[in-house]
């Protein structure tokens, strides 16, 4: 018990030391970008104004709202206390609305988007990285290849082939958005199926991308476990098949899971790519807009969202894998 309590510690420091980094370069690097936010701010406000002096006033008045002009350090710290008390501050791109609530609006469209998708393309890659490595044959001949070149294969690429075969020739789903234009987000049955044909080429654009690597990995670790010594000598005392084949499997699945925690940590960056392509009103379109709109607020919030699950996730499997294979416990310790 001592051992996993200094395993736990020595983890978590590790976690609030990359996490006070990762702040860090979250306030700054936004700020880094070139141009200035609040004179486009500005310049959108005071269209058709002749008067250099009102212009200048609402610049003024501006600046002192978002804060741009006061130092850097100073900026930091009020930034710090905002965060800690849950706010992220004012959009820059999308003024007056709250960072906080252009966040809270779209994150659930990207996770109800993102973290199915994750588990369906896991749980069908590494069934099929299992079956092709234990039954060989045929069945592995058509696997590998066809997971190679489906884990090779861009995902905007993949969409974009989507979007033509299902959207465009067959007409099957709408190409873009997250649900008709022409509905009102309500409980009526209307708009929750209008949902669901808008969720069918996104969710499966994302899941065939994520089958061929999960099938891949779980082949090789498949194959590296039923050549493994045990293997052999359980066979030879004659132990069930089925039994010696759920002790590999379970082994193999070891670095299986560490690559779904990451992919859950890192949803959010992930799904950029699907949600550009068919403007699905998720966290990776806000983003993109944030960029364009040079709004280091938003840029800010999404960014810190995003580092919080990634090192959550690491933390969690770190934590997790301490618990299932001592192994790792003890070399740590070492």
């Amino acid at each position: 018990m001592k051992g996993y309590q200094e395993y736990f510690l020595r983890k978590l420091g590790w976690f609030l030391i990359t996490f006070v980094f990762a702040f860090l370069l979250n306030f700054i690097l936004p700020r880094m970008m070139p141009g200035d936010p609040v004179a486009v701010i500005t310049q959108r406000v005071t269209q058709g104004m002749t008067s250099q002096t009102g212009v200048a006033k609402i610049y003024q008045e501006y600046s002192e709202l978002f804060g741009t002009n006061k130092p850097m350090l100073e900026q930091f710290f009020l930034y710090v206390k905002n965060v800690s008390q849950g706010n992220f501050g004012i959009s820059f791109s999308q003024y007056p609305r709250p960072v906080a609530e252009i966040i809270k609006s779209s994150i659930w469209w990207t996770v109800c988007l993102q973290f199915p998708a994750i588990i369906v393309g896991w749980l069908i890659g590494n069934t099929l990285g299992a079956l092709a490595a234990y039954l060989k044959g045929g069945f592995d001949k058509v696997i590998m290849p066809v997971s190679i070149f489906v884990s090779n294969f861009p995902a905007f690429g993949m969409a974009i082939i989507m979007v033509v075969i299902f959207a465009t020739t067959l007409k099957w789903f709408p190409i873009s958005g997250g649900y008709g234009f022409d509905q009102i987000p309500n409980m009526s049955w209307t708009f929750v199926w209008s949902v669901i044909v808008h969720y069918q080429l996104p969710f499966w654009s994302i899941v065939l991308i994520s089958i061929g690597g999960q099938a891949i990995g779980m082949r090789s670790m498949s194959i590296y476990e039923l050549n493994a010594d045990y293997v052999k000598y359980s066979r030879f005392l004659g132990i069930n098949d089925r039994k010696i084949v759920g002790y590999v499997f379970r082994n193999a699945m070891l670095p299986q899971v560490t690559g779904l925690a990451l992919s859950i940590g890192t949803m959010v960056g992930g799904a950029l790519v699907a949600e550009i392509i068919f403007s699905y009103p998720g966290l990776g379109n806000t983003i993109l807009k944030a960029v364009v709109g040079q709004d280091y607020p938003l840029i800010s919030g999404v960014t810190l969202i995003i580092t919080l699950m990634v090192l959550s996730a690491n933390f969690i499997i770190e934590i997790i894998y301490g618990i299932i294979d001592p192994r790792i416990k003890a070399t740590q310790a070492d």
